[in-house]
């Protein structure tokens, strides 16, 4: 039986959303795109989920896939980043689960492992390895688009496993995961 699916990968960010599309055909992965979204040249943060979420319906409506894997926020030191991380993140949740296709979050660390073995690598670690199991041309100047197509593959090698991060099939099993979160 031939099964085919396709996995787009996202790095949220309110400066660059990085984002990658993977095909998977008989358990086997190949690169259909990577690419990033610029945001710098915009000042309202409004304007810039605005832009986050019409991309991400774009490219749902371009692609056609059929899960989404998206990079969890991380907390860092700076709280208001980490609000803005996770605003972003939240509109690209929402664009896909607008268009019922399943979402996933993975930490960045569990990207990292399951990219490079190594939850503490860096960005140029990760793409290299995604350059080498992809066999990318060359990589990108930014590596969040990188990033995006990490998030992909490392769903891709979490399917079918039994604890894989958290997931959402649509709005209504959101809800129903995070009680008291969603008024």
């Amino acid at each position: 039986m031939n099964t085919e699916k396709i996995i787009l990968g996202i790095d949220p960010g309110t400066t660059i959303m990085g984002f990658g599309l993977i095909k998977v055909v008989n358990k086997k992965m190949s690169f259909l795109q990577l690419n990033e979204l610029q945001l710098q040249k915009y000042e309202d943060p409004y304007v810039k989920l605005k832009l986050i979420f019409e991309r991400t319906i774009e490219l749902i409506d371009t692609w056609h896939p059929d899960e989404i894997a998206i990079e969890a926020p991380f907390f860092g030191k700076n709280v208001q980043s980490m609000l803005k991380l996770g605003r972003a993140q939240g509109v690209a949740m929402a664009a896909g689960l607008s268009r019922e296709v399943p979402v996933t979050e993975y930490s960045p660390k569990k990207i990292k492992m399951a990219i490079t073995g190594n939850g503490n690598a860096s960005k140029e670690q990760v793409a290299r390895m995604l350059q080498s199991l992809l066999a990318l041309k060359e990589l990108p100047k930014n590596l969040d688009a990188t990033d995006g197509l990490a998030a992909a593959v490392c769903h891709f090698y979490n399917s079918g496993r039994v604890e894989i991060g958290k997931s959402y099939s649509g709005w209504e099993a959101f809800v129903k995961q995070n009680p008291g979160k969603v008024k």
